[in-house]
């Protein structure tokens, strides 16, 4: 095996530049920042809104109904 090609593993700090929450961990990188974390982003906090679209069968019956009221 060869020896001396992994990097150093050194204490740093990730920052979320949204809510200023810090994360401790081991990286060869000595700064970490990051736009949006799992304590503010919309799809883990359950912000996250999706409007009702319907079932296929739904859809397909608007879909129907459009093509049929245009004959």
């Amino acid at each position: 095996m060869k020896t001396a090609i992994h990097p150093e593993l050194t204490r740093t700090t990730i920052t979320c530049q949204s809510c200023g929450t810090a994360i401790e961990t081991r990286t060869a990188r000595p700064v970490m920042t990051v736009d949006v974390c799992a304590s503010c982003h919309p799809a883990y906090t359950g912000e996250l809104r999706r409007e009702a679209r319907g079932d296929r069968i739904d859809r397909f019956e608007r879909r129907r109904r459009l093509a049929t009221a245009g004959s």
